[in-house]
């Protein structure tokens, strides 16, 4: 169990430094840096001030929610699979708020989670026959997965309608560790998650074997409103850093899909 958590910390230790460098407060504090720094180079003064103006337009509503119109506009299309529903509703977490104390501590659930199980449940009751896939771990002992399946069984939904998978930590892994389970996941199914998050997913699950009908839980674009719009704000700083995350990712996970060979990927 310390070798899991060790890598589990290690992980997290990863992922943070990556969002570090993709934040454009970093970019800002950089480009500030670049121009107080070189002051007699204009070149670098000027990459500087460039940069710096840059990252605080992406710190405004403005430039965040033109960052997540972007990716949103990128994910497939939700609900094409009405006509010919899968009975496989796969739900992927959003993380968490706080280490949870235990198995039944929902309270620990991020909101956003909470957002994608509760679409994953009107999937569920909207089609008799159906089966929930509750995917993910999580940075704690307590996968995340558990947590999730805890609410489901709160909500009424029996647990012989519940399969967890317990061990996956990014997207790509929910996927891949998904389609080795055991009895066999139905590749056609429901995806569940945000229209942020639903381009880079599909393509995770496409590349492992999956047919992945989206269904969104939430979209994040707010459209211009009051003058506040245009002024830096720490809820446009952080959703301009999920956005960065998802272009990103994406393009690590477009190159990992055409490196993936086809006797690497599932049947």
């Amino acid at each position: 169990p310390w070798r899991v958590a060790a890598a589990r910390i290690r992980r997290s230790g990863r992922a943070a430094m990556i969002d570090l460098a993709l934040s454009p407060l970093s970019w800002l504090l950089c480009g500030v840096a670049a121009f107080a720094l070189f002051r007699r180079h204009r070149i670098m003064r000027a990459s500087g001030a460039t940069i710096a103006i840059v990252a605080l337009v992406l710190m405004t509503p403005l430039g965040a929610n033109a960052l997540v119109a972007l990716v949103e506009s990128r994910a497939p299309p939700a609900d094409t699979c009405a006509a010919h529903p899968p009975a496989a509703i796969v739900v992927l977490g959003a993380g968490l708020d706080h280490r949870p104390r235990d198995e039944r501590d929902a309270g620990a659930l991020s909101s956003a989670s909470v957002r994608r199980l509760l679409a994953g449940l009107a999937r569920f009751r909207a089609q008799s026959g159906a089966h929930l896939y509750l995917v993910g771990a999580s940075p704690f002992a307590v996968p995340e997965s558990l947590l999730y399946e805890d609410l489901a069984e709160q909500l009424g939904v029996p647990p012989s309608a519940i399969t967890t998978e317990r061990t996956s930590m990014t997207t790509w892994q929910n996927a891949q560790h998904l389609a080795a389970l055991s009895p066999h996941v139905p590749r056609r199914i429901w995806l569940v998650t945000s229209a942020l998050h639903g381009a880079r997913a599909a393509l995770a699950f496409r590349a492992n074997g999956f047919e992945p009908c989206p269904v969104y839980s939430e979209s994040v674009y707010r459209a211009p409103g009051d003058p506040g719009y245009f002024l830096p704000r720490t809820s446009a700083l952080l959703k301009a850093d999920a956005a960065i995350h998802e272009i990103v990712g994406g393009v690590a996970y477009r190159w990992r899909a055409a490196r993936a060979s086809p006797a690497t990927q599932p049947d």
